[in-house]
């Protein structure tokens, strides 16, 4: 995995030593997949007090399109008929794909990030617009949901907790982390690109069982030819027009969207439960808006304790951040004589447990417990007096502070 350093990725947490004084609750979260070692139920802890730099855009060199098509490990626009048949169908109304992929460039551009460092082949980037367009298709019963079109029992698999207020499926940071973990995962068994979006859509198990009785595919046909249900070999054709596209824009009579700078996603840290509307006012931007980029949280209300972060692109990111440092302000600098309601809280105040820990499953790093809890990895190797990066199956650690 190529592990890059958290913070180009979390917006420096920078709010709780101000927010103290402000009475708030704390924060305390395809393809079939075989259920891994179940993680630690524990809940997430509250932003970190290590930096105080300022909300920036990630670092990234060149476009999107550029970085993708630098990424893509799988065969080019002649390698199937029906895989320019596909690239054709898809951009037959140009205006209203590129409008299409415009709306949906927010969340591809992260995502992008995320599975370059998962060292995932870059036309996986694309698979949430062939489940969904980057759609964050809501939970039912029973039903897949969000952009990766995740099922329930395959949620739990990947340990994307579900619960009535909260859906880890519809959270764009902690479901593109599991799912690239989960294709990562899947190379490094089938060492087959095409085979990995296989088991994606029809399961590892039965992946599993053609590998045994036909061996590895051979190079050609691009779409290997094993008894597979039709959908499933349509969805590799699908995932390689949509590649094709981005590789030769031109030849389809589209032009593919830039993202700025300031529209890019990041997670901002959430210092305590908020409604959402209340969220969306300190950032400046429509509820629905806001809504649409959170939608793991159900009821209106972003928990905490659930998730500690909201995901915003960075220039209202940086509102939320310099609206939540002013209110901690005034709260500090006011007596403290008043309801909890005169002082902007959602909540009575609560004291923190003396710290939080996580019991270390196989397959964990120390990079995804700090990703997972909006913490830095420096502090978890300061609170656990950690040495290296190297943790192991087992061991309980601490990712919070002691009080």
């Amino acid at each position: 995995m190529n592990k890059r350093t958290l913070s180009k990725r979390l917006l420096p947490l920078t709010l709780a030593a101000l927010l103290a004084a402000c009475a708030a609750e704390p924060a305390t979260r395809p393809a079939q997949a075989p259920p891994p070692a179940a993680p630690s139920p524990v809940s997430p802890a509250p932003a970190s007090t290590s930096s105080s730099a300022p909300v920036a855009a990630p670092e990234v060199v060149g476009n999107v399109w550029n970085r993708l098509r630098g990424s893509f490990q799988m065969a080019d626009c002649g390698a199937d008929p029906a895989v320019m048949s596909w690239a054709r169908r898809y951009t037959r109304y140009p205006q209203g794909f590129e409008a299409a992929l415009r709306d949906a460039l927010p969340q591809l551009t992260y995502v992008q990030q995320v599975a370059a460092e998962h060292d995932v082949a870059g036309e996986f980037v694309l698979l949430p617009w062939i489940e969904s367009e980057f759609r964050p298709i809501p939970a039912r019963r029973g039903r897949p949901a969000g952009m990766w079109q995740i099922m329930p029992a395959t949620a739990t698999a990947m340990g994307l907790h579900i619960d009535r207020r909260y859906d880890a499926r519809l959270d764009v940071q902690a479901a593109a982390d599991a799912v690239m973990k989960l294709l990562r995962r899947y190379y490094d068994e089938f060492h087959d690109w095409r085979v990995v979006d296989f088991a994606y859509n029809a399961g590892e198990y039965q992946v599993r069982r053609m590998m045994q009785t036909h061996g590895l595919p051979p190079q050609e046909p691009v779409v290997p030819r094993w008894p597979v249900r039709g959908i499933t070999r349509e969805h590799l054709t699908k995932l390689l027009a949509m590649a094709c596209v981005v590789r030769e824009p031109e030849h389809f009579g589209v032009e593919l969207p830039l993202l700025e700078p300031d529209q890019h996603l990041v997670p901002v840290p959430l210092p305590h439960s908020m409604t959402m509307a209340r969220a969306a006012d300190k950032a400046g931007m429509p509820l629905d808006a806001l809504k649409a980029l959170n939608a793991a949280f159900r009821n209106g209300m972003a928990d905490a304790n659930a998730a500690p972060y909201l995901m915003m692109p960075v220039n209202h990111a940086q509102q939320f951040q310099h609206a939540l440092l002013a209110q901690a302000a005034v709260a500090n600098a006011t007596p403290r004589t008043g309801s909890a309601a005169e002082f902007g809280t959602e909540a009575p105040a609560r004291r923190d447990p003396p710290a939080r820990t996580h019991r270390v499953v196989a397959g964990e790093s120390l990079w995804q417990l700090a990703h997972r809890y909006a913490v830095s990895v420096q502090d978890l190797q300061r609170w656990n007096r950690l040495h290296g990066a190297r943790i192991k199956p087992g061991q309980l650690l601490k990712i919070s502070a002691p009080m």
